[in-house]
């Protein structure tokens, strides 16, 4: 028999932590990360990671557990996370899958293709394309050959720009091709997904009041001690959403407020592009409001109940339940 699975996935900002929380409570959850920036250790702030008492002593899994210049990539998701799972299933738990990580998300789910081999000549002739022309004329390009791809990366994400770049010229078809075909989809699991879509207005408003909260909770000095450690500004954690604008802020590039502007724009932007990736989710259960919405959370707990009922899973008791009265 199939085990349940549950995936919350959304946009930023929109109460996926909120409601994994909620529903790991009610129904005996264990929650695993789906967030490539929160497996880091020390980004905190930057990430609106959980606390310890936000985590409400519900086991949480790939989260806070490399250095930021460890190299974590979809593949090293795709193999810990499918034996996250399988641990979670071992202990008659519920795993939830949450966060807004698509790219690990779909290897989760669906499994990887077997990628080309890096091929450096060509890697040289586009990075030195980058230097003369930027990485926005990169991403024109992997525009024109794959704008599903170009859809969900930033204009300054050189590695992944360069590497969706590497399989389209290498392959003659786009990365985002190459995933929908899938190589090994996850077996064992029944799976529900949930989907959270706020009004794009509201959703623009957290994503400002949480850049104003970052900000004011010490973004800059987390960026400081991680730099005092020894860590490199330019490192993949480092180049993510708010701790860029930051790094940029302490090399004298950008002011303050330039900073917390562009965070803020940063962020609607990638909630956009979010949202396009996971409207091709198949088989999603939408809901138009946040996370933390008492009203959502019971009409989702309502539909979670009857998805263990009907796949005939026991719904047990939470064990945690306690450590939130």
């Amino acid at each position: 028999m199939n085990a349940p699975l549950i995936v919350i996935l959304g946009p930023t900002a929109s109460g996926k932590s909120s409601l994994a929380i909620h529903l790991a409570r009610d129904f005996n959850g264990e929650i695993v990360n789906c967030d490539s920036v929160q497996v880091y250790k020390y980004l905190d702030i930057g990430t609106s990671k959980l606390t310890q008492h936000e985590q409400a002593g519900i086991p949480h899994h790939l989260m806070d557990m490399l250095e930021p210049d460890q190299l974590f990539t979809a593949g090293d998701y795709f193999r810990l996370g499918r034996k996250v799972l399988v641990e979670i299933r071992r202990r008659g738990h519920l795993p939830l899958v949450v966060g807004g990580t698509g790219l690990y998300l779909r290897a989760l789910l669906d499994g990887l293709f077997e990628g080309p081999k890096r091929c450096e000549r060509l890697r040289k002739r586009l990075s030195n394309m980058a230097e003369r022309k930027g990485n926005r004329h990169l991403h024109r390009l992997l525009k024109r050959v794959d704008a599903i791809s170009a859809q969900m990366i930033a204009s300054n994400d050189h590695r992944k720009i360069v590497r969706a770049l590497e399989v389209f010229f290498l392959t003659s078809k786009p990365l985002s091709w190459h995933f929908r075909s899938g190589r090994d989809p996850l077996r064992g699991f029944e799976i529900l997904k949930i989907g959270l879509n706020p009004a794009r207005q509201f959703l623009y408003e957290l994503i400002d009041r949480r850049g104003d909260k970052m900000f004011a909770d010490g973004l800059v000095d987390e960026v400081k001690r991680l730099l005092s450690r020894g860590f490199s500004p330019d490192l993949k954690p480092l180049q993510s959403l708010g701790y860029f604008r930051v790094v940029q802020f302490l090399r004298g590039q950008i002011n303050l407020a330039e900073a917390l502007a562009l965070t803020k724009r940063d962020t609607r932007h990638y909630a956009k592009r979010q949202l396009t990736w996971f409207r091709r989710e198949n088989g999603v259960a939408w809901f138009d409001s946040v996370g933390n919405d008492p009203l959502l959370q019971s009409h989702v707990g309502s539909k979670v109940t009857h998805f263990l009922k009907q796949a005939h899973i026991e719904v047990l008791e939470a064990p945690y339940r306690e450590n939130l009265i």
